[in-house]
């Protein structure tokens, strides 16, 4: 059997390989060998945050590297990582951040 260690890895490595898609914790749990329920609970225990936590701050530390490196429109960036309105997606940015996306440009 995958240890859990290894099998947090597997997950982590999917979730960043598909990180502009829609992903489900089923489908990353699947990954790691793990039930939906024990993968959060290990995932939680050995990283210190949810799976919904760690998706959502690489998706918003990518996104800042493209806006910083990159003449892209904020509305493009914030489809690209799955937010519906450049409204939600420039509070998360600022809340992570302490900055809006606007600046990070």
């Amino acid at each position: 059997m995958i240890g859990w260690i290894e099998g947090i890895q597997r997950a982590i490595e999917y979730i960043e390989d598909n990180i502009t898609e829609e992903l489900s914790i089923q489908e990353i749990a699947e990954k790691a060998y793990f039930s939906s329920f024990h993968f959060q609970r290990v995932f939680h225990t050995l990283c210190g945050f949810t799976v919904g936590e760690y998706i959502r701050n690489r998706r918003l530390s990518i996104a800042a590297q493209e806006l910083s490196k990159a003449d892209v429109k904020v509305i493009d960036v914030a489809i690209k990582y799955g937010y519906n309105s450049p409204d939600s997606f420039t509070r998360a940015f600022t809340k992570f951040h302490g900055i809006p996306p606007s600046m990070a440009k």
